[in-house]
C-alpha cells in the first residue's frame, strides 16, 4: 500500500501499522486527531480555472479531499488570460510584488512586477467548488499568452512562477504553508530556489517541500535524451538569470528531484520502475540515490463526475445493483457510431491520446487478423499523432460496422464508451498512473491492460479458477502477449455469469480521491520529519 521502494522490503508489521493508521484517519475526522496543517500546491494548471490534462484535475480533486479531512489546502498557479476573474470572483491579495530576475546586463530589468490574486470559495459552497487559489499575475508572461504551455520561453515563465510564489510567501502576513507540494517539472525551479537562494530565509527554510512527478518523460522544453556534454545540467549549478539563454537548457525535473525533501510519484509501481534504466529517462541513477525519499501514491478519479448512476451522457443510468442495464448503453453506443447493434458481440473500447506512450504500435501487425478471426467490435476515441489516427481511420474503412473511429476531442463520448463497452484496451508502453482504467472500471468496463506503472497497481489479473480479478493483464511489451490477453478476455466474456462477476468487481473498487488523500497525510508527516532532520544536521 505504501510507498518508498525500500519500505515494502523492511517489515510486514510496519506495513500493517501504516494500514491501521490510514484506516483510523478515514474513521476519525482529521481535526480531532491533530492540528490541521496548511498545504500549498504549486502547479501550472488547476481545474476549473485552467486545465490542459490530468494534472489540472489532480490539482482540483486532491486539495479538495484534503480540505474535507481538515487540512487548509490551497493552490498557487499563474493567472492566464482566459481565466474569468469576474465569474470566479477573483480579488487582489497583494499588489506590486517585485520578483527578482538575477539579471546581469544593464538593459535587463532586475525585477518583474507582479500581482497576486485570490479566489476564496464561499463558506456554504458545495464540495465540487475549488479550494482557495492564488494566482500570479504578470502581463507579459501569463496574461498575453493564449495557451498554458508550448512557448519557447516556458522555462522563464515557470521560473517567474516559482520565484514569485516564494517572494509572496516571504512577504505575506496572512497565510504561510506548513508544507509545499510542487507539481511536475514546471515547478522544479521552485524546489531549487527554496533550498539554495532562500536556504537561509527564516520563514521559508523550515517549510518541507514534496516534489510530485506526474510523468518523468517530460523534463523541460528540450529532449533530455539528446543533450550534448556542453549543455548537460547536473542540477547543482546556480539557476541563471531569467534572460540568460542557459535557463532554457536546465533540467527542471532533475533539480526538483535533487533538492526536494521527499519525492512523490503517481503510483507505487511507477516509483519502483523509474529507478531502473528502462523507465528512468536518464535520471534513474539520481533516483536510486534518493530512493529512501521516493514514494508512490496512486492517483484517484472524481467520483462525482464519473458516476454511472447520475451521468447525463448515458442512455441509461445504472449502479452496482442495476448493472444489467449496461446493455442499453451498449446498444446506444453501437447505433451512434454506426456499428452493428448486436448485444452479444464483444465490444472493446479505446479512449486515449494517440501517442507512442500509449502502446498502439502493438496493434499494427495483428489488428486485422484479430478482427477477422475473433469478430469483436472496436471503438476508438482520441486524437494525437497522425500515424495512429491514419491507422485507426483505415481500419474503420476495412471493417465497416465492426470498427468505429471517432478521432477528435470529445468530453461526453468517453462516458458512453465506458458505460457501453465490454472492455477497455490500454496497452501502454509506460503509464505513470493512468486514469482510463479507473474511469472505465467505475462504469463496469473491464480493462485489458499492460502491467506497468499505475495499471499494475489498479488492475488485478483475472483468475478463472478463483473468479477473482478486475481485468486481463500482460507484462511484455509485445504483440503476442497483447493478443493472448484479448483472447482471454473474449473467452471469459462467453461465460455471462463469470463476466458479470468481473464487472461487479470492477465497480466495487475504490479509486476515489478520498483514498489517495488519506495516504498523502502520511507523506506530509514523513516530509516534515525529514526537514527537521536535515536542519538538525
Amino acid at each position: 500500500m505504501l510507498y518508498p521502494d525500500n519500505f515494502r522490503e523492511t517489515s510486514f508489521y510496519a506495513a500493517r501499522v501504516q494500514i491501521a493508521y490510514n484506516e483510523a484517519m478515514d474513521f476519525f475526522p482529521h481535526h480531532l486527531l491533530a492540528k490541521p496543517r496548511k498545504v500549498l500546491f504549486i502547479s501550472p494548471e488547476a481545474a476549473p480555472f485552467a486545465k490542459a490534462g490530468g494534472l489540472g484535475e489532480v490539482m482540483f480533486s486532491l486539495p479538495m479531499r484534503l480540505a474535507e479531512r481538515g487540512f487548509d489546502a490551497r493552490v498557487f498557479m499563474p493567472l492566464y488570460a482566459h481565466i474569468d476573474t469576474e465569474k470566479f470572483r477573483i480579488e487582489t491579495e497583494m499588489d506590486g510584488l517585485m520578483v527578482p530576475t538575477d539579471a546581469e546586463n544593464e538593459n535587463e530589468p532586475r525585477e518583474l512586477a507582479c500581482n497576486v490574486k485570490k479566489f476564496t470559495p464561499h463558506p456554504t459552497a458545495e464540495n465540487h467548488t475549488p479550494v482557495t487559489t492564488y494566482f500570479l499575475q504578470n502581463q507579459e508572461y501569463f496574461e498575453l499568452r493564449s495557451n498554458i504551455y508550448g512557448y519557447a520561453d516556458d522555462p522563464v515563465r515557470w521560473a517567474l512562477l516559482s520565484r514569485g510564489v516564494l517572494e509572496f510567501l516571504r512577504r505575506t502576513r496572512n497565510w504561510v504553508p506548513d508544507i509545499i507540494v510542487a507539481s511536475d517539472w514546471q515547478t522544479g525551479f521552485l524546489v531549487d530556489y527554496l533550498r539554495t537562494t532562500y536556504r537561509d530565509d527564516p520563514r521559508l527554510k523550515r517549510i518541507p517541500v514534496i516534489f510530485a512527478i506526474h510523468n518523468l518523460y517530460y523534463q523541460g522544453v528540450f529532449d533530455h535524451r539528446f543533450v550534448s556534454e556542453m549543455d548537460f545540467d547536473d542540477g547543482r549549478s546556480p539557476i541563471p538569470s531569467f534572460f540568460d539563454p542557459r535557463l532554457l537548457k536546465l533540467n527542471m525535473m532533475r533539480r526538483g528531484i535533487l533538492h526536494a525533501d521527499l519525492i512523490a510519484t503517481v503510483s507505487p509501481t511507477y516509483a519502483k520502475e523509474i529507478t531502473t534504466k528502462d523507465y528512468g529517462e536518464l535520471l534513474d541513477g539520481l533516483l536510486r540515490e534518493r530512493r529512501s525519499r521516493l514514494y508512490g501514491v496512486l492517483n484517484g478519479i472524481n467520483y462525482d463526475v464519473f458516476n454511472p448512476k447520475t451521468n447525463v451522457n448515458l442512455k441509461r443510468n445504472f449502479d452496482l445493483r442495476s448493472i444489467n442495464l449496461r446493455h442499453e448503453n451498449k446498444k446506444e453506443l453501437q447505433g451512434r457510431l454506426g456499428l452493428n447493434q448486436e448485444r452479444r458481440t464483444f465490444l472493446i473500447g479505446i479512449v486515449s491520446r494517440l501517442t507512442e506512450q500509449k502502446g498502439f504500435d502493438l496493434l499494427f501487425p495483428i489488428a486485422d487478423a484479430l478482427l477477422k478471426e475473433l469478430k469483436f467490435q472496436l471503438v476508438i476515441l482520441g486524437d494525437g499523432e497522425s500515424k495512429y489516427m491514419s491507422f485507426f481511420q483505415e481500419l474503420e474503412g476495412r471493417f465497416p460496422g465492426q470498427v468505429a473511429a471517432h478521432l477528435a476531442f470529445d468530453t461526453a463520448m468517453p462516458h458512453l464508451i465506458y458505460a457501453g463497452a465490454d472492455a477497455i484496451l490500454i496497452p501502454s508502453k509506460f503509464e505513470p498512473c493512468g486514469l482510463t482504467q479507473m474511469e472505465a472500471m467505475r462504469y463496469g468496463a473491464v480493462p485489458i491492460a499492460r502491467r506497468t506503472g499505475g495499471l499494475a497497481d489498479s488492475v488485478i489479473d483475472y483468475d478463472p479458477e478463483t473468479g477473482h480479478g478486475t481485468g486481463f493483464s500482460f507484462s511484455d511489451f509485445d504483440t503476442m502477449p497483447l493478443m493472448i490477453a484479448v483472447v482471454r478476455a473474449l473467452e471469459s466474456y462467453k461465460n455471462p455469469q463469470a463476466w458479470k462477476n468481473i464487472e461487479r468487481q470492477c465497480m466495487e473498487k475504490d479509486f476515489s480521491w478520498k483514498r489517495s488523500a488519506a495516504e498523502y497525510t502520511h507523506l506530509f508527516d514523513v516530509a516534515a520529519d525529514l526537514r527537521k532532520r536535515d536542519l538538525a544536521e
